[in-house]
């Protein structure tokens, strides 16, 4: 069959990849057995590959990586110590998957190696007795077709002898012998339980009765060369049978296989052409500015509108050669609930629509794993038994609906199932069982986020460990691959009435439309597929509710968080009366985003942010604009996520503090005095304490920076020592100006230094006043009143 030798040649590559990599993390284990993550890696790798041999038959395979499972999952529990005894075994064990997988490869079949003694180590291993009973593997299709291979050399045949008639009835004897094995090998499957393609009956039986089956044993060995035209007829026949993995296909694909690699480089490579089509643009719209009216600009601006034109197509080219139709991944399910339906005695049908929808390459091959342990999932703790369902008042046969649909830039895959459904109190109770969650936590925790339990690790509902589910690895696999994705998950369930979960992911995680946006000195990028509009309002549109900004947008009231906010921005607004509102959506939540300014609409390439800055909240990663800086690029989920903890008002709070309170009396003056030394400190103070001000001191830089950052102040100028531990007075003076508050916050040098090049480095780090030791009481006392804008009457 074409379509399983496609999922077989599947799981052969994915597996051998993955038993590479379980042998590199065996042998690193060995050198470090306390590292639970990688235990936990390899255990997850182990639990693949039996999963997935277990949907195609392969027992002995299957066998062997079930113990071998036991193990791991015993030493990740910490009931067993990974010893260089138990290593050896593991490691056997791992060279017999190996040797497994090859004969699989070679066979389709999975006999013929021995694998009882090791799985008695194993077993012994985990506390058994080491009687284990082996599964046999069922005989591959191929040796049904040995005895005629074997008597072929035996009979020879010679066709030149033979006349146009004898020849031709040869070939009907030929043909005639092929359908009849054909037809056995279908009543041996049928018997043992698979799916079979059916052969189109009436032709079957007008040939059968031109050549009785009597005729067949006759001559017992067919020819091992028939003639050409035999070949083309028996090939036709070849699809509809169980055709071994080792045979050709009948027709030669107008296609070629091209190593993922270089698709990969050759879509690095369209991003940076990107990149530089950007930039092009950004400084022909300079250069047009610069030299308007010049006549080498209509020739410049043709050639930069054919390179965006010709960037743009080849992008959209190279996109599409890494786009599959998503049927290439739901083609093996329906053979797995049928597996599944028996081995857990229940009736389930699965129903697949939009499998023609197309993603990126990449994406196809890392939402199989999530999709096998969400459907799963579902026939195992969603659908009820037979007797459940009719009891229950529903069909005797429970549904399984799997499909596929673009929505924006994003693909969603959702999985409805009609079973009963996920209990969130049951779903609490079992969290607090396994230690996964505090009482705290689950009185407080909603229906949904209950929901969301499933996903942790160690979470398991089964009552004992099978083959299908119970060791609570599952659903922690598909969270961390979907987010590997940058996607998002959604629940939803009724108990009694089934659970629907929906995936949704990005077509391509390469290149996106995404708007530019601006707050004080930063720019961040937001995905496109997010943005539902983008408005102008006035400051008096904006009201505060239980600690929250919020507008009226229409018909309905919008929570309004600023951007600079949830990246905690330093900023001073300013005297405008009106705000920008990007309005975003996710599902069916909604949210204003306020920012200073709006760039505009860009292409932009997304670059990996690296292990360093990884998994900063909020960040999806980065990108080059047009103007060569950078810019981060805002990850939407986690935004709304953080958005909910924002109770400040957005704007009154930061207009409120922008505007400076009116001084009444000298004490409303606050000047903080930074100096490492005690007796500076004292000597500034008696000079400055005839004014009435209010005086901070601080003992160094870092202590200044501290208590700047805690806000309980509001400072109209700082001195500031130069030579301080910790922290000195010029990195102090940078550090401040890093702050838009205190951008104009006078910083005035009290230092000993006095050479041209000390002064020099204290006005370029922001110092505006540089008072050489020793001075004056009354020259510093006049300083600071110059510096604070000191009200004359309070002299």
């Amino acid at each position: 069959m074409d379509e399983f030798q496609e999922i077989l040649q599947d799981f052969l590559v994915e597996s051998f990849e993955l038993v590479e990599k379980l042998d590199e993390d065996l042998v690193e284990l060995e050198s470090n057995p306390e590292d639970l993550e990688l235990l936990n890696g390899i255990f997850r790798v182990a639990h693949t590959v039996k999963g997935a041999s277990s949907f195609l038959n392969f027992d002995v395979l299957t066998h062997l990586t079930h113990h071998m499972e036991d193990v791991l999952n015993r030493a990740r529990h910490g009931e067993l110590t990974i010893t260089p005894d138990v290593m050896d075994v593991i490691l056997e064990s791992v060279d017999l998957m190996k040797a497994l997988l090859e004969k699989i490869r070679d066979t389709s079949s999975d006999d013929g190696i021995d694998v009882s003694a090791c799985v008695a180590r194993l077993d012994k291993i985990t506390g058994g007795s080491g009687e284990v009973e082996t599964p046999v593997a069922v005989a591959p299709v191929v040796e049904e077709e040995t005895p005629a291979t074997d008597t072929a050399d035996e009979d020879e045949i010679d066709y030149d002898s033979m006349s146009p008639e004898e020849v031709e009835a040869e070939i009907e004897r030929l043909l005639s012998e092929r359908q009849e094995e054909d037809r056995k090998k279908r009543e041996a499957k049928i018997a043992a339980g698979e799916a079979v393609p059916e052969m189109p009956k009436a032709e079957d039986e007008e040939e059968s009765k031109e050549e009785p089956k009597e005729e067949a044993p006759k001559k017992a060995a067919p020819a091992p060369t028939p003639a050409p035209t035999v070949q083309k007829q028996t090939k036709k026949e070849e699809p509809k049978a169980a055709a071994p993995a080792k045979k050709a296909p009948a027709q030669v694909e107008q296609t070629i296989r091209v190593d993922v690699k270089r698709l990969d480089h050759l879509m690095n490579l369209i991003g940076e052409l990107v990149l530089a089509k950007n930039r092009l643009i950004k400084i022909n719209d300079d250069v047009e500015e610069r030299y308007e009216g010049e006549e080498f600009l209509e020739e410049l601006n043709q050639v930069v509108s054919i390179v965006s034109l010709v960037t743009t197509d080849l992008q959209i080219a190279v996109m599409k050669t890494r786009m599959l139709p998503i049927g290439k991944v739901f083609n093996k399910f329906p053979r797995m609930i049928r597996d599944l339906s028996r081995e857990l005695n229940k009736k389930i049908e699965l129903v697949i629509s939009g499998e023609d929808t197309e993603l990126d390459k990449s994406i196809v091959e890392e939402i199989g794993d999530p999709l096998v342990h969400i459907i799963r999932n579902s026939c195992d703790h969603g659908i009820e038994s037979p007797e459940e369902r009719v009891a229950k008042g529903k069909p005797e046969t429970g549904t399984i609906a799997l499909k596929a649909y673009n929505e924006g830039n994003q693909i969603v895959i959702q999985i409805d199932d009609d079973g009963k459904g996920l209990d969130p109190e049951m779903l609490k109770n079992k969290s607090l069982e396994k230690g996964i969650i505090t009482e705290k936590e689950a009185d407080s925790m909603s229906d949904k986020e209950a929901y969301t339990l499933i996903f942790r690790p160690g979470f398991s509902t089964a009552a004992q460990v099978t083959n299908v589910s119970g060791r609570g690895v599952g659903m922690d696999v598909v969270k961390t691959n979907i987010e590997k994705l940058n996607g998002m998950i959604d629940i939803d369930s009724e108990v009694g009435k089934g659970t629907s979960m929906k995936l949704k992911i990005p077509l391509t995680l390469a290149i996106i439309q995404a708007l530019l946006v601006g707050v004080q000195e930063e720019y961040y990028a937001i995905p496109l597929a997010s943005v539902l509009e983008t408005v102008r309002i006035s400051k008096d549109e904006i009201y505060t509710v239980e600690g929250k900004s919020v507008m009226r947008l229409r018909d309905e009231v919008l929570s309004l968080v600023h951007i600079g906010d949830i990246f905690e921005v330093e900023r001073i607004l300013d005297a405008s009366e009106h705000a920008y509102v990007v309005v975003l959506g996710l599902g069916t939540s909604k949210l204003g985003l306020i920012v200073d300014t709006l760039v505009g609409q860009e292409e932009i390439v997304i670059k990996s942010l690296g292990d360093y800055l990884k998994g900063i909240e909020g960040i999806a990663g980065a990108t080059i604009r047009g103007d060569g800086g950078v810019t981060l690029i805002v990850d939407v989920v986690a935004l709304m996520d953080i958005a909910k903890n924002v109770k400040v008002s957005a704007l009154s709070e930061d207009q409120n503090s922008a505007v400076s309170k009116e001084k009444t009396k000298p004490s409303d003056y606050v000047v903080m005095i930074v100096d490492d030394s005690k007796t500076d400190r004292l000597i500034m103070r008696k000079a400055l304490e005839p004014m009435g001000i209010t005086l901070v001191e601080a003992g160094d830089g870092q202590e200044a920076l501290n208590i700047l950052k805690a806000g309980d102040y509001n400072f109209d100028a700082m001195l500031i020592d130069i030579e301080m531990p910790r922290m000195d007075g010029y990195s102090l003076a940078s550090e401040i100006k890093k702050y838009n508050r205190y951008k104009n916050l006078p910083l005035i040098a009290v230092t000993s230094r006095t050479s041209k090049s000390d002064r020099m480095r204290g006005v370029e780090s922001g110092m505006v006043e540089y008072i050489t030791k020793p001075y004056s009481a009354d020259y510093l006392a006049s300083v600071v009143q110059r510096n604070v804008n000191f009200k004359s009457e309070f002299l």
